[in-house]
């Protein structure tokens, strides 16, 4: 029965997202050509409050918990595992005063509405996974940005998602490259459930009624590891303790 409703409500919901995508592209244009990076960020946190209320309509509910004080004016990498497209727009607004930015793959700079327009112009990196030559020196810049501006890289060490919420080995070399580039940064590890539910049957339909939760852990700070591969280590036993498929 929740199958057979769900077809609808996914129709009603992909509408929904079109248009919002559709509508933000130009309101983001407009922002970044005519008053620069603050006001479109102002409209990227926009954007992602109206996809959250889109996936309201499928009845997801998020849970953000964040019990730790993270000061401004320092760079972050929040590391966490990777479940669903649906992981990103929750961190983008729970986390938006710190200004994230992902290390997505190339494909996506390119043909979607408001979101090829952010990755392109909002900070984030684009890397062809395929070609080292390429995603190697884009993460090595991407790090310098974050140094530079004290914003916070966002990274999925998984690489692709888990489609039954276990998650998969994480493949440690673009956030070895964010732990060198970025030595004063506070690591944020981050426990995502739930979202694979999402898109438990498939991109069509959507599941409905998904409590997907994010579980913000103790910040570490990089500086204070002088064995990088032990703090990589503690992030992904810390961060797949708390996953429950």
């Amino acid at each position: 029965m929740q199958k057979l409703l769900s077809y609808p409500l996914t129709f009603i919901y992909f509408l929904c997202f079109l248009i919002t995508l559709l509508i933000f592209h130009p309101i983001q244009w407009v922002c970044f050509n005519a008053f620069g990076y603050n006001a479109h960020k102002k409209s990227v946190d926009m954007l992602q409050f109206c996809l959250l209320r889109c996936l309201n309509i499928l009845g997801t509910r998020f849970t953000f918990n964040n019990p730790h004080s993270i000061g401004p004016n320092q760079p972050l990498i929040i590391v966490a595992n990777h479940q669903s497209m649906y992981d990103i727009s929750p961190i983008m607004w729970y986390m938006r005063k710190y200004h994230p930015k992902f290390i997505s793959k190339i494909e996506l700079g390119k043909g979607i509405p408001s979101v090829s327009y952010n990755l392109r112009h909002g900070g984030s990196a684009l890397i062809d996974r395929k070609n080292p030559r390429q995603s190697l020196p884009a993460i090595m810049k991407f790090g310098e940005y974050i140094e530079k501006t004290n914003r916070t890289a966002v990274i999925f060490p998984e690489g692709t998602r888990s489609k039954d919420g276990h998650p998969k080995p994480f493949q440690t070399k673009g956030l070895e490259i964010l732990l060198k580039k970025i030595p004063s940064a506070l690591v944020v590890p981050i426990s995502i459930n739930n979202s694979w539910k999402t898109v438990r049957y498939g991109k069509f339909p959507m599941g409905l009624g998904t409590h997907i939760t994010f579980t913000v852990h103790k910040p570490l700070k990089v500086s204070t590891f002088a064995d990088k591969q032990a703090l990589i280590n503690s992030i992904e036993t810390t961060i797949k303790k708390h996953i429950h498929p």
